[in-house]
C-alpha cells in the first residue's frame, strides 16, 4: 500500500510538472506572437505614413487595393485597410483558424488606429528610395505579423482558398493578382507611379522572404546508397551535422540487384554547405542517390555546426 501510495504521489507530481511546463510554453508563445504583431503594425506603419501614402506610392496585395482606392477617392486610408481585409478575416476562419482570424483581426484594426493618428515628417523626396525603402518597412510589417500567427495583408489567405479549387498555385494566383492591380493603377493613376509602386512590391516582397525564412536558407538533403554508414559517420562526425536514417522496405533495381533493407539519410543544411556535403558524399560513393529540396524553416533539432571535439 505504502509503495502504491508513492507511486502514486510520482505520478501526480510528473502530471503537474507536464501540465505547468505545457503552461510555461504557450504563455511564452503567446508573449512572443504579441510581440512580434505589435512590431510588424509599427514596422508597416511607418512604411506607409512616413514613405508611400505622402507620394502617392502603394504595394501589391490587398494593401495596394487600399491605398490605390486611397489614391482615387481620398477615402481615409484607415477605414479602407479594415474594409478591404475583412472578408479575407472572414475566410481566414474557416481556411486557416478562428485564432488566426482574431490575431489578424486586432493586428489590422491596430494598423488601422496607427495610421489614423501617427504622424511623420517627410523622409525623403527621391522616388527610388521612398520606393525600396517603403517597400522594405511594409514587407518587414508583413513579415513579422505572418511570424506572430496573423497577417496585416489578408491577400494569401484568399490565393489559398482558389489555389485549392483551381489550377492554380498561391504563387501563380499572388502573381496574375498584382499584375491586375498595377494595370489598374498604370491606367487610373499613371505609368510612372505604376512603375515605382511594382519596385515598392519587390521589395516587400524580399523582405517578407527573408524575414520569414531568415538569412541561411535551408535544404534537405535525401542520400540513398550503399555506403551509408560511412557517410553517416562523415556527415556526423566530420562535418558536425545531425542525421536521420530511414530504413526502406523495397524499391526496385536491376537483375540481382538486392534492393530490400537499404538505409536512408536524411540531414537538412544550409545552402552555403550544399556542394561541400556533395563533394565528400562523392569521394565515398559516386553513385549515391541523392534528392535535394527547399526546407522554409526548421525547429529544434541539430541544424548549426556542432563543435567537433
Amino acid at each position: 500500500m505504502h509503495l502504491r501510495c508513492l507511486e502514486l504521489q510520482h505520478k501526480t507530481k510528473y502530471m503537474l510538472t507536464t501540465v505547468n511546463e505545457i503552461g510555461r510554453i504557450e504563455f511564452r508563445n503567446k508573449i512572443k506572437d504579441v510581440v512580434l504583431l505589435s512590431a510588424g503594425v509599427g514596422m508597416a506603419g511607418i512604411g506607409l505614413k512616413g514613405f508611400l501614402l505622402p507620394n502617392g506610392f502603394f504595394d501589391g496585395g490587398a494593401m495596394g487595393i487600399a491605398l490605390l482606392t486611397q489614391i482615387l477617392t481620398s477615402i481615409d486610408l484607415s477605414i479602407l485597410i479594415i474594409l478591404v481585409n475583412l472578408p479575407f478575416i472572414l475566410i481566414g476562419i474557416k481556411q486557416v483558424s478562428p485564432e488566426f482570424a482574431v490575431k489578424s483581426a486586432l493586428a489590422i484594426v491596430g494598423l488601422a488606429v496607427l495610421v489614423h493618428i501617427i504622424e511623420f515628417p517627410p523622409i525623403t523626396e527621391d522616388k527610388l528610395l521612398i520606393a525600396v525603402f517603403g517597400g522594405f518597412f511594409l514587407g518587414a510589417g508583413i513579415g513579422l505579423s505572418i511570424r506572430g500567427g496573423g497577417v496585416i495583408d489578408g491577400t494569401e489567405v484568399l490565393a489559398i482558398t482558389v489555389s485549392r479549387k483551381s489550377s492554380l498555385t498561391v504563387g501563380d494566383f499572388i502573381a496574375l493578382f498584382n499584375v491586375i492591380l498595377f494595370s489598374f493603377a498604370a491606367v487610373f493613376v499613371d505609368i510612372e507611379t505604376a512603375m515605382y509602386s511594382m519596385l515598392t512590391y519587390l521589395a516587400a516582397s524580399q523582405t517578407v522572404d527573408f524575414i520569414i525564412n531568415g538569412i541561411e536558407e535551408y535544404i534537405g538533403v535525401m542520400i540513398v546508397s550503399d555506403a551509408a554508414d560511412e557517410i553517416k559517420h562523415k556527415v556526423s562526425y566530420d562535418l558536425g551535422r545531425g542525421v536521420t536514417v530511414f530504413k526502406s522496405d523495397q524499391g526496385f533495381g536491376g537483375k540481382d540487384t538486392d534492393v530490400a533493407d537499404k538505409r536512408i539519410l536524411f540531414c537538412v543544411i544550409t545552402r552555403l554547405e550544399v556542394t561541400k556535403l556533395l563533394q565528400e558524399i562523392e569521394k565515398i560513393d559516386a553513385k549515391a542517390f541523392i534528392v535535394q529540396y527547399p526546407v522554409k524553416d526548421t525547429k529544434g533539432g541539430m541544424i548549426k555546426r556542432r563543435p567537433l571535439h
